[in-house]
């Protein structure tokens, strides 16, 4: 357990009888730095500092950083296991949990099947936990059922990166370069609520006159300190980024020396945009001509640029393409590979990057190789010790497992660190879902909706009671450390993990005594492959302030900038999209004629299981609300706070308006943090992007009326 000694120059209060363990915020992407105050007398977390000394947030937290110590003690904390009997929980002993597990476990396998059994991932876990999951389902339970939650948040980011780049770092360049960047062109992001701690940077760069350009059908904070506001319609991404590209061509913003380098598919490229003129674009995205050029010509005559995008543009099921053409903006302009340039997406959720990368992905193994290749499945096998015949095949997506369980080929899941009652989309088709199921476990530490559907719950640790590795929104491969003891009698997720493949006779392949010697394993297996954190040392993250990978070797400085030389394809070249726009799943119709997007409020994070818990942040942002314009609003006579009833082809759900000039007249707005008759999700569409199968969580058509 590292204590944090305050040194000269630095900010923090030292509280007479508590300590100060460094460590990092559980929540977003930004990873930030804090510290947490321990009464040294009872171990108990009392409170948190900002840790001034950290490079990418710089003291800077937010509401949700500042009370997350809040959870560790919660008295809503399941302390001891949890078994279902007669419809209700009951407190048991953990051989009783893992005695009903082992017996279910194996009896649905030897009646079904080794795919009988499945597994859904998170990635607010470290490193080495979302590594596990991916071998404690492969090898552990034997089944090629396993993915997780950032299937619903990155998962389009990744196949976007992966067509154009080769590789999926969701930024190409450290965060503190931003101070020097000239122009931001940011897409379906409302950093300013979202990740907020970046704001820093980009006012570092607005008082050095750079500009900013903001995509999205809201007026948001962030968008309101835009230089241009670009306020399409929700799923028009695709479409307003090759008008874009076609005026970066046509008033000769392309970088052709770059481009003719480093670029593959640019005549194919010119071609595709060459009808998105400005008046076409205009006409399908609803943002005026004047306003498009104007920020055309803004990013185009800026020396460095950076293009950022988030989930308004990756959870659509054109999402791939969103990010493929976006990225190729940033190409046009030969921005990727240089100084306080490139492209970026923010991190949902706090390991979103790491976690994807290692193995707890349908069709990925640690490194980002690939199932379907024999040499990775080969090299991966003998870092396991098992028999490369012995590997599951590819098994399918977050929500398509859903359809394996309403088919009868999945009979039983384990949910680790995840809420999909409440985050996945098509709520009703996914509780029904688990009703089916024939047996549940779910490892939480507190009772989630998820978790109030299984048949086992086993009491997990919070981020404050493990240690491990976690890679920000960088790729800077930071420390988790431990703060105090699990609380009662809960258990980290990979010693649940560990205790399960032990009653499924694996235990040989799970023989870990503690957080580093996975760690070591899990450098190993990542060797060589498109993420390769082998380089990457406990003593480097502590001495450099986190690592970036790609780090092959010890020797390695690791790489803060991305594709200096060449990219990640075969041949080194970046693949330019040439892809034309195509309109959402839904578009408005008679009988439902508006538009429904959701997103995040800075007081809350994804499915709210931790922060509903928070009073502060519940007072805050209490419940969810509709956000309309007062032209939609007349249309129906409704009032602000007034009661509003919502209805798609999924759902209903009924809500209070909050009406405000900051959006769309065709649009509507829900914040998605809530669970059950509260839940946004159950109206929102399960239709999947082709390549990344993320649902289309940002873009359907409601129609509504005063309740």
């Amino acid at each position: 357990m590292t204590q944090f000694v305050v040194k000269p120059g630095v900010k923090n209060l030292h509280h007479e009888g508590e300590k100060l363990i460094t460590t990092h915020c559980c929540y977003c992407g930004m990873q930030c730095g804090m510290h947490i105050r321990v009464n040294e007398k009872t171990g108990k977390v009392v409170g948190v500092e900002p840790r001034y000394d950290w490079p990418v947030t710089m003291g800077k937290m937010c509401p949700k950083g500042v009370t997350a110590y809040q959870t560790v003690d919660h008295p809503e904390r399941i302390t001891k296991p949890l078994i279902k009997k007669n419809g209700e929980f009951v407190e048991s002993s953990w051989t009783e949990a893992l005695d009903l597990i082992e017996k279910n476990f194996k009896g649905l396998q030897e009646k079904y099947g080794k795919d009988a059994l499945s597994v859904f991932g998170g990635v607010s876990m470290t490193n080495e936990k979302c590594y596990l999951v991916g071998k404690y389902a492969r090898v552990g339970l034997g089944t090629r059922y396993v993915d997780y939650n950032g299937r619903f948040c990155m998962s389009s980011a990744a196949g976007g990166f992966m067509k154009t780049l080769g590789v999926d770092r969701g930024s190409t360049l450290p965060w503190p370069e931003l101070e020097h960047t000239d122009c931001f062109f940011m897409a379906g992001s409302n950093t300013a609520e979202c990740h907020p701690t970046s704001i820093q940077w980009l006012w570092r760069a607005r008082d050095k006159g750079a500009k900013m350009i903001v995509a999205d059908p809201r007026e948001t904070p962030t968008a309101r300190i835009a230089d241009v506001h670009l306020d399409l319609k929700a799923g028009t991404d695709s479409a307003l980024a090759n008008g874009m590209m076609h005026l970066l061509i046509k008033e000769g913003y392309v970088d052709h020396e770059y481009v003719e380098k480093r670029c593959n598919n640019y005549e194919e490229l010119k071609q595709a945009v060459e009808e998105f003129t400005p008046e076409h674009t205009s006409e399908i995205t609803g943002i005026s001509i004047e306003k498009l050029v104007k920020a055309a010509h803004i990013f185009g005559r800026s020396p460095r640029s950076v293009v950022m995008f988030a989930r308004g543009v990756e959870q659509q099921s054109k999402g791939v393409d969103n990010v493929c053409l976006y990225t190729s903006m940033a190409l046009l302009r030969g921005q990727i590979g240089k100084f306080a340039s490139g492209v970026a997406t923010f991190t949902g959720q706090g390991n979103g990057q790491g976690g994807r990368e290692h193995g707890q992905k349908a069709d990925a193994l640690p490194g980002y190789r690939k199932i379907d290749n024999p040499e990775h499945v080969e090299y991966v096998s003998n870092v396991w010790g098992i028999d490369p015949s012995e590997m599951p095949k590819a098994g399918v997506s977050a929500y398509e497992m859903f359809d394996e369980i309403q088919a009868g080929r999945i009979r039983a899941m384990h949910v680790i660190c995840s809420n999909p009652a409440v985050s996945a989309p098509n709520n009703h088709y996914i509780w029904d879902g688990f009703k089916k199921l024939d047996f549940m476990v779910v490892s939480d530490f507190f009772l989630s909706e998820t978790a109030e559907f299984a048949d086992v719950v086993l009491p997990a640790t919070t981020w404050a009671e493990d240690e491990g590795t976690t890679t920000n929104l960088e790729g800077r491969v930071i420390r988790i450390r431990k703060v105090k003891d699990p609380i009662g009698e809960s258990k980290t997720d990979w010693e649940i993990m560990k205790l399960i493949a032990e009653r499924m006779g694996k235990g040989k392949y799970f023989n870990y005594n503690d957080v580093p010697e996975i760690f070591e394993e899990f450098r190993l297996a990542s060797k060589g492959g498109k993420a390769d954190y082998y380089g990457i040392t406990y003593d480097r993250i502590e001495k450099e302030d986190g690592v970036f990978w790609p780090c092959p070797s010890e020797d390695h400085p690791g790489t803060p900038t991305m594709f200096k030389e060449s990219f990640g394809t075969p041949d080194g070249k970046a693949n330019l999209a040439a892809v034309q726009w195509q309109e959402p799943d839904e578009t408005p119709t008679k009988e439902f004629p508006h538009t429904l997007t959701t997103g995040r409020v800075v007081f809350h994070y994804l499915s709210g299981t931790q922060t509903r818990r928070t009073q502060f942040l519940m007072e805050k942002c209490p419940e969810p609300y509709v956000e309309m314009h007062p032209a939609l609003a007349s249309q129906y006579s409704i009032q602000d706070g007034e009661e509003v009833y919502l209805e798609t082809r999924r759902g209903s759900m009924t809500v209070k308006a909050r009406i405000t000039k900051a959006i769309r007249e065709d649009t509507v707005f829900i914040p998605y943090h809530w669970g059950k008759e509260l839940s946004v999700n159950k109206l929102t569409n399960p239709a999947l992007d082709p390549t990344s199968r993320m649902p289309e969580f940002k873009v359907c058509a409601v129609k509504l009326r005063k309740a």
